[in-house]
Protein backbone atom coordinates (compact mmCIF):
# COMPACT_ATOMS: atom_id res chain seq x y z
CA UNK A 1 0.00 0.00 0.00
CA UNK A 2 2.81 2.62 0.87
CA UNK A 3 4.66 1.67 -2.83
CA UNK A 4 1.30 2.31 -4.55
CA UNK A 5 0.54 5.71 -2.38
CA UNK A 6 4.22 6.84 -2.98
CA UNK A 7 3.94 6.60 -6.74
CA UNK A 8 0.42 7.99 -6.86
CA UNK A 9 1.64 11.06 -4.53
CA UNK A 10 4.51 11.56 -7.27
CA UNK A 11 2.01 10.92 -9.95
CA UNK A 12 -0.54 13.73 -8.59
CA UNK A 13 3.00 16.21 -8.09
CA UNK A 14 4.22 15.27 -11.65
CA UNK A 15 1.00 15.55 -13.57
CA UNK A 16 -0.41 18.86 -11.70
CA UNK A 17 2.48 20.83 -12.19
CA UNK A 18 3.71 20.22 -16.05
CA UNK A 19 -0.05 21.48 -16.66
CA UNK A 20 1.21 24.01 -14.42
CA UNK A 21 4.07 24.63 -16.46
CA UNK A 22 2.01 24.93 -19.44
CA UNK A 23 -0.50 27.45 -18.05
CA UNK A 24 2.37 29.44 -16.47
CA UNK A 25 3.91 29.95 -20.58
CA UNK A 26 0.10 31.32 -21.66
CA UNK A 27 -0.23 33.68 -18.31
CA UNK A 28 -0.17 36.75 -20.76
CA UNK A 29 -2.58 35.06 -22.97
CA UNK A 30 -6.32 34.71 -22.74
CA UNK A 31 -6.82 30.81 -22.30
CA UNK A 32 -8.60 29.18 -24.80
CA UNK A 33 -11.75 26.80 -23.87
CA UNK A 34 -10.01 23.55 -24.84
CA UNK A 35 -7.03 24.89 -22.16
CA UNK A 36 -9.37 25.75 -19.48
CA UNK A 37 -11.14 22.45 -19.78
CA UNK A 38 -7.71 20.42 -19.81
CA UNK A 39 -7.12 22.67 -16.96
CA UNK A 40 -10.28 21.58 -14.78
CA UNK A 41 -9.79 18.13 -15.85
CA UNK A 42 -6.50 17.68 -14.44
CA UNK A 43 -7.46 19.56 -11.26
CA UNK A 44 -10.18 16.80 -10.76
CA UNK A 45 -8.56 13.81 -11.91
CA UNK A 46 -5.55 15.05 -8.91
CA UNK A 47 -8.19 15.53 -6.74
CA UNK A 48 -9.63 12.02 -7.34
CA UNK A 49 -6.43 10.43 -6.74
CA UNK A 50 -5.65 12.18 -3.76
CA UNK A 51 -9.19 11.11 -2.68
CA UNK A 52 -8.47 7.81 -3.32
CA UNK A 53 -5.00 7.89 -1.60
CA UNK A 54 -6.04 9.28 1.60
CA UNK A 55 -9.01 6.20 2.17
CA UNK A 56 -5.89 3.73 1.25
CA UNK A 57 -4.01 5.47 4.34
CA UNK A 58 -6.75 5.91 6.18
CA UNK A 59 -7.52 2.17 6.83
CA UNK A 60 -7.48 1.15 10.19
CA UNK A 61 -4.02 0.06 11.28
CA UNK A 62 -3.16 -3.42 12.09
CA UNK A 63 0.20 -5.65 12.24
CA UNK A 64 -0.92 -8.38 9.68
CA UNK A 65 -1.55 -7.10 6.15
CA UNK A 66 -4.51 -8.70 3.80
CA UNK A 67 -3.20 -11.80 1.93
CA UNK A 68 -5.99 -10.71 -0.64
CA UNK A 69 -8.24 -7.90 -0.94
CA UNK A 70 -11.39 -10.16 0.55
CA UNK A 71 -9.39 -10.71 3.59
CA UNK A 72 -11.70 -9.13 6.27
CA UNK A 73 -14.83 -9.64 4.94
CA UNK A 74 -14.60 -12.85 2.99
CA UNK A 75 -16.49 -15.28 5.64
CA UNK A 76 -18.50 -11.68 7.31
CA UNK A 77 -21.93 -12.27 8.10
CA UNK A 78 -25.16 -10.72 8.01
CA UNK A 79 -27.89 -10.98 11.03
CA UNK A 80 -31.05 -12.41 9.61
CA UNK A 81 -33.05 -9.55 10.90
CA UNK A 82 -35.10 -7.69 7.71
CA UNK A 83 -37.92 -6.15 8.56
CA UNK A 84 -40.71 -7.22 7.03
CA UNK A 85 -44.52 -5.75 5.34
CA UNK A 86 -44.90 -4.83 9.09
CA UNK A 87 -41.45 -3.47 9.79
CA UNK A 88 -40.92 -5.91 12.27
CA UNK A 89 -37.54 -7.77 12.52
CA UNK A 90 -37.02 -11.56 12.06
CA UNK A 91 -35.86 -12.71 15.04
CA UNK A 92 -32.31 -13.68 15.60
CA UNK A 93 -31.82 -17.33 15.70
CA UNK A 94 -29.27 -18.61 18.65
CA UNK A 95 -27.69 -22.22 19.72
CA UNK A 96 -25.94 -22.83 23.10
CA UNK A 97 -23.25 -25.30 23.46
CA UNK A 98 -23.27 -26.87 27.00
CA UNK A 99 -26.42 -28.07 29.13
CA UNK A 100 -24.52 -27.14 32.66
CA UNK A 101 -25.11 -24.64 35.60
CA UNK A 102 -24.13 -21.68 33.47
CA UNK A 103 -26.04 -22.93 29.94
CA UNK A 104 -29.05 -23.61 31.62
CA UNK A 105 -29.21 -19.60 33.16
CA UNK A 106 -27.61 -18.55 29.43
CA UNK A 107 -30.60 -20.47 27.77
CA UNK A 108 -33.64 -19.26 30.34
CA UNK A 109 -31.94 -15.78 29.80
CA UNK A 110 -32.66 -15.97 26.18
CA UNK A 111 -35.53 -17.86 25.88
CA UNK A 112 -37.42 -14.65 28.23
CA UNK A 113 -34.99 -11.78 25.68
CA UNK A 114 -36.87 -9.98 22.77
CA UNK A 115 -36.14 -10.48 19.22
CA UNK A 116 -33.89 -13.71 19.51
CA UNK A 117 -35.10 -17.57 19.74
CA UNK A 118 -33.00 -20.91 20.79
CA UNK A 119 -33.17 -22.98 17.98
CA UNK A 120 -30.52 -25.98 19.18
CA UNK A 121 -28.68 -27.03 22.38
CA UNK A 122 -26.05 -29.65 23.00
CA UNK A 123 -24.54 -31.18 25.91
CA UNK A 124 -22.13 -34.37 25.35
CA UNK A 125 -24.51 -35.83 27.49
CA UNK A 126 -27.54 -35.90 25.51
CA UNK A 127 -29.87 -36.30 27.80
CA UNK A 128 -29.40 -32.91 29.68
CA UNK A 129 -29.41 -31.46 26.04
CA UNK A 130 -32.98 -33.31 25.97
CA UNK A 131 -33.74 -31.72 29.38
CA UNK A 132 -32.77 -28.50 28.24
CA UNK A 133 -34.47 -28.51 25.18
CA UNK A 134 -38.15 -29.70 26.56
CA UNK A 135 -38.22 -27.21 29.26
CA UNK A 136 -37.34 -24.02 27.09
CA UNK A 137 -39.30 -24.98 24.49
CA UNK A 138 -36.56 -25.40 21.90
CA UNK A 139 -36.68 -27.10 18.78
CA UNK A 140 -33.76 -29.50 18.83
CA UNK A 141 -30.67 -30.82 20.54
CA UNK A 142 -27.80 -32.97 19.73
CA UNK A 143 -24.84 -34.43 21.91
CA UNK A 144 -22.13 -32.89 19.32
CA UNK A 145 -21.43 -29.15 19.63
CA UNK A 146 -20.62 -28.97 16.01
CA UNK A 147 -23.90 -29.66 14.94
CA UNK A 148 -24.94 -26.12 16.46
CA UNK A 149 -22.04 -24.48 14.93
CA UNK A 150 -22.92 -25.75 11.61
CA UNK A 151 -26.50 -25.48 11.37
CA UNK A 152 -27.32 -23.31 8.89
CA UNK A 153 -30.36 -21.58 11.01
CA UNK A 154 -28.25 -20.66 13.68
CA UNK A 155 -26.83 -16.75 13.42
CA UNK A 156 -25.16 -16.99 17.05
CA UNK A 157 -23.53 -19.60 19.14
CA UNK A 158 -23.25 -19.26 23.17
CA UNK A 159 -20.59 -21.06 24.33
CA UNK A 160 -21.19 -22.56 28.13
CA UNK A 161 -18.72 -25.84 27.61
CA UNK A 162 -15.75 -26.70 29.78
CA UNK A 163 -12.75 -24.15 29.48
CA UNK A 164 -10.46 -26.51 27.10
CA UNK A 165 -13.13 -26.34 24.36
CA UNK A 166 -13.26 -22.77 24.30
CA UNK A 167 -11.29 -21.78 21.48
CA UNK A 168 -11.81 -24.24 19.23
CA UNK A 169 -15.50 -23.60 19.28
CA UNK A 170 -14.51 -20.10 18.65
CA UNK A 171 -12.88 -20.72 15.65
CA UNK A 172 -15.38 -23.42 14.31
CA UNK A 173 -17.92 -20.69 14.95
CA UNK A 174 -16.17 -17.98 13.06
CA UNK A 175 -15.29 -20.10 10.06
CA UNK A 176 -18.98 -20.66 10.12
CA UNK A 177 -19.65 -17.27 9.83
CA UNK A 178 -21.38 -17.49 13.65
CA UNK A 179 -21.61 -14.74 16.02
CA UNK A 180 -20.26 -15.83 19.42
CA UNK A 181 -21.01 -15.29 23.14
CA UNK A 182 -18.37 -17.37 25.22
CA UNK A 183 -18.16 -17.61 28.82
CA UNK A 184 -14.65 -16.46 30.46
CA UNK A 185 -12.08 -17.39 29.56
CA UNK A 186 -11.52 -17.56 25.80
CA UNK A 187 -8.65 -20.44 26.25
CA UNK A 188 -6.06 -21.13 29.04
CA UNK A 189 -3.20 -20.36 26.61
CA UNK A 190 -2.44 -16.39 25.29
CA UNK A 191 -1.48 -17.73 22.28
CA UNK A 192 -4.27 -19.59 21.35
CA UNK A 193 -6.64 -16.77 22.98
CA UNK A 194 -5.21 -14.20 20.47
CA UNK A 195 -5.92 -16.70 17.60
CA UNK A 196 -9.34 -17.02 18.61
CA UNK A 197 -10.07 -13.22 18.66
CA UNK A 198 -8.48 -12.99 15.67
CA UNK A 199 -10.65 -15.56 14.07
CA UNK A 200 -14.04 -13.48 14.46
CA UNK A 201 -12.26 -10.46 13.51
CA UNK A 202 -11.31 -11.58 10.37
CA UNK A 203 -14.07 -13.52 9.72
CA UNK A 204 -16.25 -10.22 10.85
CA UNK A 205 -18.45 -11.74 13.55
CA UNK A 206 -19.36 -10.83 17.18
CA UNK A 207 -17.46 -11.46 19.93
CA UNK A 208 -18.62 -11.12 23.94
CA UNK A 209 -16.93 -12.42 26.38
CA UNK A 210 -18.84 -13.60 29.76
CA UNK A 211 -17.48 -11.27 32.24
CA UNK A 212 -20.87 -11.36 34.59
CA UNK A 213 -19.46 -9.21 37.47
CA UNK A 214 -19.06 -5.87 34.94
CA UNK A 215 -23.54 -6.59 35.12
CA UNK A 216 -23.91 -6.36 38.32
CA UNK A 217 -26.23 -3.69 39.71
CA UNK A 218 -24.26 -3.02 42.84
CA UNK A 219 -20.38 -2.98 40.84
CA UNK A 220 -22.26 -0.55 38.26
CA UNK A 221 -23.91 1.60 40.84
CA UNK A 222 -19.70 2.17 42.17
CA UNK A 223 -18.91 2.42 38.61
CA UNK A 224 -21.09 4.91 37.71
CA UNK A 225 -20.33 7.03 41.02
CA UNK A 226 -16.72 7.13 39.94
CA UNK A 227 -17.72 8.49 36.12
CA UNK A 228 -19.87 11.25 37.44
CA UNK A 229 -17.00 11.87 39.73
CA UNK A 230 -19.87 11.61 43.03
CA UNK A 231 -16.71 10.87 45.30
CA UNK A 232 -13.90 13.09 43.32
CA UNK A 233 -10.84 11.76 41.51
CA UNK A 234 -10.16 7.86 42.27
CA UNK A 235 -7.27 7.46 44.96
CA UNK A 236 -7.88 3.98 45.78
CA UNK A 237 -9.87 0.38 44.30
CA UNK A 238 -10.29 -2.59 46.65
CA UNK A 239 -12.46 -5.80 45.99
CA UNK A 240 -12.76 -9.19 47.81
CA UNK A 241 -13.28 -12.68 46.77
CA UNK A 242 -14.26 -15.02 49.67
CA UNK A 243 -15.84 -18.44 48.52
CA UNK A 244 -17.75 -20.13 51.31
CA UNK A 245 -15.79 -23.74 51.16
CA UNK A 246 -13.01 -24.37 49.42
CA UNK A 247 -13.28 -26.57 46.30
CA UNK A 248 -12.41 -29.98 45.93
CA UNK A 249 -8.33 -31.15 45.44
CA UNK A 250 -9.59 -32.44 41.72
CA UNK A 251 -10.98 -28.76 40.93
CA UNK A 252 -7.71 -27.13 41.89
CA UNK A 253 -5.68 -29.46 40.79
CA UNK A 254 -4.47 -28.53 37.04
CA UNK A 255 -7.21 -25.50 37.23
CA UNK A 256 -4.32 -23.07 36.18
CA UNK A 257 -4.08 -21.66 40.16
CA UNK A 258 -5.96 -19.30 42.16
CA UNK A 259 -5.32 -16.22 39.79
CA UNK A 260 -6.39 -17.57 36.62
CA UNK A 261 -9.52 -19.63 38.47
CA UNK A 262 -10.34 -16.94 40.97
CA UNK A 263 -8.84 -13.36 41.12
CA UNK A 264 -9.25 -12.99 37.33
CA UNK A 265 -12.63 -11.94 37.95
CA UNK A 266 -11.67 -9.19 40.54
CA UNK A 267 -8.42 -8.19 38.61
CA UNK A 268 -10.78 -7.52 35.67
CA UNK A 269 -12.95 -5.78 38.15
CA UNK A 270 -10.79 -3.16 39.34
CA UNK A 271 -10.06 -2.83 35.51
CA UNK A 272 -13.72 -1.78 34.71
CA UNK A 273 -13.90 0.29 38.17
CA UNK A 274 -10.63 2.32 36.95
CA UNK A 275 -11.64 3.04 33.47
CA UNK A 276 -8.08 2.83 32.83
CA UNK A 277 -5.12 -0.11 31.52
CA UNK A 278 -3.14 -1.35 34.19
CA UNK A 279 0.25 -1.27 34.15
CA UNK A 280 1.80 -3.51 36.69
CA UNK A 281 0.99 -6.03 39.35
CA UNK A 282 2.52 -7.33 42.70
CA UNK A 283 0.88 -10.68 43.89
CA UNK A 284 1.33 -12.89 47.39
CA UNK A 285 0.17 -15.98 47.58
CA UNK A 286 -0.42 -18.61 50.62
CA UNK A 287 -1.91 -21.79 52.16
CA UNK A 288 -4.24 -21.48 55.07
CA UNK A 289 -7.14 -23.37 55.02
CA UNK A 290 -6.54 -26.94 53.02
CA UNK A 291 -3.28 -28.10 53.11
CA UNK A 292 -4.04 -30.65 51.04
CA UNK A 293 -3.41 -28.44 47.89
CA UNK A 294 0.47 -27.32 49.50
CA UNK A 295 1.72 -30.54 46.95
CA UNK A 296 0.56 -28.82 44.03
CA UNK A 297 2.99 -26.37 41.59
CA UNK A 298 2.51 -22.87 41.53
CA UNK A 299 -0.11 -20.94 42.43
CA UNK A 300 -2.10 -24.12 42.50
CA UNK A 301 -0.63 -24.03 46.16
CA UNK A 302 -2.86 -21.58 47.02
CA UNK A 303 -5.58 -21.02 48.68
CA UNK A 304 -5.59 -17.20 49.54
CA UNK A 305 -4.07 -14.17 47.61
CA UNK A 306 -3.43 -10.68 47.73
CA UNK A 307 -2.48 -8.43 44.95
CA UNK A 308 -1.78 -4.60 44.07
CA UNK A 309 -2.70 -3.21 40.88
CA UNK A 310 -0.80 0.10 39.80
CA UNK A 311 -3.13 1.83 37.04
CA UNK A 312 -2.18 5.45 35.72
CA UNK A 313 -2.63 8.70 37.68
CA UNK A 314 -1.02 7.21 40.53
CA UNK A 315 -4.23 5.22 41.24
CA UNK A 316 -3.75 1.98 43.12
CA UNK A 317 -5.92 -0.99 43.22
CA UNK A 318 -5.95 -3.84 45.89
CA UNK A 319 -7.16 -7.22 45.63
CA UNK A 320 -7.82 -10.19 48.25
CA UNK A 321 -9.27 -13.52 47.42
CA UNK A 322 -9.66 -16.77 49.50
CA UNK A 323 -11.59 -20.07 48.99
CA UNK A 324 -13.33 -20.00 52.59
CA UNK A 325 -15.10 -17.61 54.08
CA UNK A 326 -17.28 -18.37 57.07
CA UNK A 327 -19.63 -16.35 57.02
CA UNK A 328 -21.04 -16.44 53.39
CA UNK A 329 -19.94 -15.77 50.12
CA UNK A 330 -18.33 -12.34 50.50
CA UNK A 331 -17.90 -10.21 47.22
CA UNK A 332 -17.17 -6.31 47.91
CA UNK A 333 -15.98 -3.18 46.52
CA UNK A 334 -14.81 -0.06 47.59
CA UNK A 335 -13.36 3.23 45.91
CA UNK A 336 -12.23 5.75 48.01
CA UNK A 337 -11.83 9.28 46.06
CA UNK A 338 -10.86 13.03 46.88
CA UNK A 339 -14.38 13.72 47.62
CA UNK A 340 -15.71 10.79 49.57
CA UNK A 341 -16.30 6.55 50.01
CA UNK A 342 -18.31 4.10 47.99
CA UNK A 343 -18.65 0.61 48.65
CA UNK A 344 -20.90 -2.64 48.02
CA UNK A 345 -22.36 -4.61 50.64
CA UNK A 346 -23.28 -8.17 50.30
CA UNK A 347 -26.21 -9.70 48.83
CA UNK A 348 -28.54 -11.76 50.73
CA UNK A 349 -31.62 -13.77 50.14
CA UNK A 350 -33.90 -11.11 51.85
CA UNK A 351 -33.71 -8.03 54.24
CA UNK A 352 -34.88 -9.37 56.89
CA UNK A 353 -33.02 -8.56 60.40
CA UNK A 354 -33.42 -10.19 63.83
CA UNK A 355 -33.14 -7.57 67.24
CA UNK A 356 -32.19 -9.92 69.99
CA UNK A 357 -30.27 -9.05 73.19
CA UNK A 358 -27.09 -11.24 72.11
CA UNK A 359 -27.31 -10.26 68.28
CA UNK A 360 -28.57 -7.86 65.79
CA UNK A 361 -28.18 -8.35 62.29
CA UNK A 362 -29.61 -9.84 59.00
CA UNK A 363 -31.89 -12.68 59.21
CA UNK A 364 -29.75 -14.89 56.91
CA UNK A 365 -26.44 -14.99 55.73
CA UNK A 366 -25.29 -13.93 52.27
CA UNK A 367 -26.12 -15.54 48.89
CA UNK A 368 -24.00 -19.06 49.45
CA UNK A 369 -23.16 -19.64 45.55
CA UNK A 370 -21.83 -17.53 42.54
CA UNK A 371 -24.74 -18.46 40.70
CA UNK A 372 -27.31 -17.08 43.15
CA UNK A 373 -25.15 -13.99 43.81
CA UNK A 374 -24.89 -13.10 40.41
CA UNK A 375 -28.19 -14.28 39.29
CA UNK A 376 -29.37 -11.34 37.78
CA UNK A 377 -26.05 -10.29 36.43
CA UNK A 378 -25.99 -13.39 34.57
CA UNK A 379 -29.54 -12.60 32.72
CA UNK A 380 -28.29 -9.12 32.35
CA UNK A 381 -24.93 -9.95 30.05
CA UNK A 382 -26.97 -12.53 27.95
CA UNK A 383 -30.07 -10.04 27.52
CA UNK A 384 -26.85 -7.28 26.48
CA UNK A 385 -25.64 -9.48 24.22
CA UNK A 386 -29.04 -10.60 22.86
CA UNK A 387 -29.47 -6.73 22.14
CA UNK A 388 -26.03 -6.21 20.54
CA UNK A 389 -27.36 -9.11 17.75
CA UNK A 390 -30.36 -7.60 17.29
CA UNK A 391 -29.80 -3.69 17.00
CA UNK A 392 -26.28 -4.60 15.59
CA UNK A 393 -24.63 -2.13 18.18
CA UNK A 394 -21.17 -3.19 19.67
CA UNK A 395 -21.13 -5.53 22.42
CA UNK A 396 -20.27 -4.41 25.53
CA UNK A 397 -17.43 -7.33 26.41
CA UNK A 398 -14.80 -7.61 24.03
CA UNK A 399 -12.19 -9.78 22.72
CA UNK A 400 -9.76 -7.51 24.29
CA UNK A 401 -11.09 -7.52 27.50
CA UNK A 402 -11.08 -11.01 27.40
CA UNK A 403 -7.45 -11.22 26.84
CA UNK A 404 -6.51 -8.69 29.08
CA UNK A 405 -8.30 -9.89 31.99
CA UNK A 406 -6.16 -13.42 30.94
CA UNK A 407 -2.94 -11.19 30.70
CA UNK A 408 -3.59 -9.99 34.64
CA UNK A 409 -4.08 -12.96 36.08
CA UNK A 410 -1.27 -14.86 34.01
CA UNK A 411 1.09 -11.22 35.31
CA UNK A 412 -0.13 -11.96 38.97
CA UNK A 413 1.09 -15.53 38.54
CA UNK A 414 4.32 -14.65 37.60
CA UNK A 415 4.42 -11.80 40.23
CA UNK A 416 3.99 -14.39 42.88
CA UNK A 417 6.44 -17.11 41.66
CA UNK A 418 9.19 -14.50 40.98
CA UNK A 419 8.41 -12.00 43.98
CA UNK A 420 8.72 -9.00 41.73
CA UNK A 421 6.68 -6.31 40.03
CA UNK A 422 5.55 -7.49 37.12
CA UNK A 423 4.62 -5.05 34.25
CA UNK A 424 1.33 -6.44 32.40
CA UNK A 425 3.72 -5.50 28.87
CA UNK A 426 5.87 -8.44 29.81
CA UNK A 427 3.08 -11.21 29.13
CA UNK A 428 1.48 -9.65 26.27
CA UNK A 429 5.25 -9.39 24.75
CA UNK A 430 4.95 -13.44 25.14
CA UNK A 431 2.87 -13.27 21.90
CA UNK A 432 4.37 -13.63 18.21
CA UNK A 433 2.34 -14.36 15.74
CA UNK A 434 2.86 -15.47 11.96
CA UNK A 435 -0.40 -14.31 10.88
CA UNK A 436 -3.43 -13.15 12.80
CA UNK A 437 -4.62 -16.61 13.63
CA UNK A 438 -0.97 -18.45 14.19
CA UNK A 439 0.62 -17.43 17.27
CA UNK A 440 2.97 -18.89 19.38
CA UNK A 441 4.41 -18.24 22.80
CA UNK A 442 8.25 -17.32 22.44
CA UNK A 443 8.88 -19.40 25.25
CA UNK A 444 8.22 -22.33 23.09
CA UNK A 445 9.80 -21.16 19.86
CA UNK A 446 13.34 -20.80 18.49
CA UNK A 447 12.66 -17.77 16.38
CA UNK A 448 14.16 -15.35 18.57
CA UNK A 449 17.11 -15.94 21.08
CA UNK A 450 17.24 -16.88 24.28
CA UNK A 451 16.56 -13.30 26.31
CA UNK A 452 14.72 -12.02 23.54
CA UNK A 453 11.92 -9.44 25.05
CA UNK A 454 10.09 -6.88 23.01
CA UNK A 455 9.10 -4.06 25.00
CA UNK A 456 6.08 -1.54 24.90
CA UNK A 457 2.81 -1.29 26.77
CA UNK A 458 -0.06 -3.74 27.53
CA UNK A 459 -2.78 -2.32 25.27
CA UNK A 460 -0.82 -0.99 22.54
CA UNK A 461 0.93 -4.21 22.28
CA UNK A 462 -2.62 -6.03 22.21
CA UNK A 463 -3.83 -3.64 19.41
CA UNK A 464 -0.59 -4.93 17.49
CA UNK A 465 -1.50 -8.46 17.95
CA UNK A 466 -5.45 -7.97 17.59
CA UNK A 467 -7.51 -7.28 14.25
CA UNK A 468 -10.05 -4.55 14.17
CA UNK A 469 -13.04 -6.09 15.62
CA UNK A 470 -16.62 -6.12 13.49
CA UNK A 471 -17.99 -3.35 15.03
CA UNK A 472 -14.59 -1.00 14.78
CA UNK A 473 -14.53 -2.12 11.08
CA UNK A 474 -18.16 -0.75 10.57
CA UNK A 475 -17.17 2.35 12.26
CA UNK A 476 -14.19 2.61 10.20
CA UNK A 477 -17.23 2.25 7.17
CA UNK A 478 -16.05 0.78 3.96
CA UNK A 479 -14.05 2.23 0.98
CA UNK A 480 -16.70 3.57 -0.36
CA UNK A 481 -18.59 5.39 2.52
CA UNK A 482 -15.11 6.61 3.21
CA UNK A 483 -15.16 7.69 -0.60
CA UNK A 484 -18.39 9.26 -0.11
CA UNK A 485 -17.19 11.38 2.93
CA UNK A 486 -14.25 12.48 1.92
CA UNK A 487 -15.45 13.28 -1.76
CA UNK A 488 -18.93 15.64 0.38
CA UNK A 489 -16.26 16.96 2.55
CA UNK A 490 -13.23 17.86 0.07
Amino acid sequence: AMSISHTTCFFISHYTNVHRRKVRRHRRKIITTKEASLLIITRNMARFVFIVTSLLLSTPATAFAPSNLQHAQAKSTSLRMTAGESGARDPVKVGVIGCGRIGIVHLGAINKAPGVVPVIVSNPTVSKAEDAAKKYGVAKFTSDAMEVITDPEVDAVWICSPSQFHADQIKACAANGKHVFCEKPIATDLAETVEAINACNEAGVKLMIGLQRRFDPNFLRVRRAIEEKEVGDTIIVKTCSRDPAPPPYEYVKGGGGIFNDMAVHDLDMTRFLVGDDPIEILAVGSCHIDKSIEDLPGSEAFDTASCVVRYPNGVNAMVDVCRQSSYGYDQRAEVLGTKGMIATDNVYPNTAKIYKNDYTGNADMPFDFFLSRYFEAYVTETEAFCKSLVEDTPVPCTGIDGLVALVMSLAADKSAAENRWVKFSEIIDQVYCTSPTECVLLAESDLFPAGFKPTGDLITDANDLILPDVDKQKEAGTFFDRFKKLVGSA
